[in-house]
């Protein structure tokens, strides 16, 4: 596990030189990556998320596309669309920007849900299919969607079958008052994106993946990850709970946490840590709950806090 943790680490360093202060939120992304999975990050404007991303695909040398998400967007301007070619006298298919490495789906919950529903097949299956043809996303494939919180003006909610497909969602947050000197002492005469590099190469990217899938687990935490995502289910505040993909997540991102502190098994403080960024957008609570100001992420929390762990 040597090699997962320095490179991670590697990762993160240089995500950092643009990043200031969200060391937990780029564990969670790096988390993501190594379990093949996509993020939302949700937050009010202007928190650096989409210079999250873009550092993130630099980093990894992967090609990057940025998906502006809007009222008028269609699916085909998302996934690419066949158009007659009058010299050869048949359909050629253009790609949309979804046929990239690294996307960037920004705002997502700004345009319809049948645009957002556009994204299903490729964040499950990694393709897409236009006009009965289906077509392979390259690898790495992952979708990075920005979200403005719900209250604003002009979101649609996303549906719950898309919010399923994420495997975390993540805050920014406002930065302290010391990380928002750094950043202005940063910016000032120059971005420091222009300066990041190439950490690793791409095909260590499926390396550590691999590396990630054989970390050992005890069935007795694997008991412990069940019975708290059945406890969603049973929840009195919650109208429907995490679906078993929610159990797949805990259990993927506990192992991938293990590998990058450089431990070869999981241990209950991977799972604790994690369930509420990959359980809580799950989760759809009653509204008497939502009126008594009650959040996902309080739901969860007070799961963890009355099952034991399993021994």
């Amino acid at each position: 596990m040597n090699k997962l943790q320095r490179l991670a680490a590697k990762l993160m360093k240089n995500i950092e030189q643009v990043i200031v202060g969200k060391e937990d939120v780029i564990r969670l992304i790096l988390i993501t990556l190594l379990c093949k999975g996509h993020m939302l990050l949700e937050d009010v404007p202007g928190m650096g998320k989409t210079m999250l991303v873009r550092t993130l695909a630099k980093s990894l040398g992967c090609s990057f596309k940025r998906i502006q998400f809007t009222p008028d967007l269609l699916p085909s301007d998302i996934l690419g669309v066949s158009v007659y070619n009058q010299k050869t006298m048949d359909f050629e298919f253009r790609p949309g920007p979804i046929m990239a490495q690294m996307v960037l789906a920004d705002e997502i919950n700004r345009t319809s849900p049948r645009t957002q529903a556009s994204l299903l097949e490729c964040m499950e299956e990694e393709q897409i299919t236009v006009d009965g043809i289906t077509y392979e996303l390259p690898k790495p494939f992952m979708i990075l969607a920005t979200q403005n919180p719900i209250e604003y003006e002009g979101t649609y909610p996303l549906p719950e079958a898309q919010l399923d497909r994420f495997l975390v969602r993540a805050r920014l947050g406002y930065p302290t008052y010391e990380q928002e000197m750094e950043i202005l002492e940063r910016l000032e005469k120059k971005h420091p994106i222009a300066a990041i590099e190439q950490v690793f190469e791409l095909e260590e990217i499926a390396e550590l993946q691999k590396m990630v899938g054989e970390i050992y687990i005890e069935d007795s935490l694997k008991d412990y990850i069940v019975k708290i995502v059945q406890a969603t289910r049973e929840h009195p505040d919650v109208s429907l709970g995490a679906s078993p993909r929610g159990s797949l997540a805990l259990l993927k991102c506990s192992k991938a946490m293990a590998g990058t502190e450089g431990r070869n098994y999981v241990i209950p403080d991977d799972i604790k840590t994690l369930a509420v960024p990959t359980l809580a957008h799950r989760l759809v609570i009653k509204p008497e709950a939502h009126f008594k100001g009650y959040t996902q992420e309080d739901i969860v929390r007070d799961i963890l806090n009355k099952i034991p762990v399993s021994l």
